[in-house]
């Protein structure tokens, strides 16, 4: 059954959600596809490994189950001028911009994510 019944988003000009956490560090970044990839970027590979596991963790938690990754993509440069690891992880952007949340919100579902991890 389709429902008509629209759902009020907060989202930022990409089609974010405002209260997303994004990646903390400066060569890491959500890029802009239907599947996103969120991409971590260090000369280290733990690095940006543990970078990515923090993310998903404090994405899940902010939207109240699992997120939808479909792949995890490793890139890397090992040229003399600039070695670097990329992890991009493809996540779905429904999750991304907070659906779940919304829906949520709008049915009175439990599970719903405190008022701290909401937009203001």
């Amino acid at each position: 059954m389709v429902s008509e019944k629209s759902v009020a988003l907060d989202l930022d000009d990409a089609g974010l959600a405002r209260a997303l956490p994004r990646p903390p560090h400066g060569h890491d970044e959500i890029q802009d596809v239907p599947f996103r990839p969120v991409g971590f970027r260090d000369d280290d590979l733990p690095t940006a490994l543990e970078r990515s596991a923090l993310w998903l963790r404090e994405v899940q938690k902010w939207l109240g189950e699992p997120v939808d990754v479909i792949g995890v993509h490793l890139d890397y440069d090992d040229s003399p001028d600039g070695i670097y690891y990329e992890v991009k992880l493809l996540c779905n952007d429904e999750d991304l911009a907070g659906v779940p949340i919304a829906l949520r919100d709008r049915s009175g579902a439990p599970g719903e994510p405190s008022a701290e991890s909401r937009p203001a």
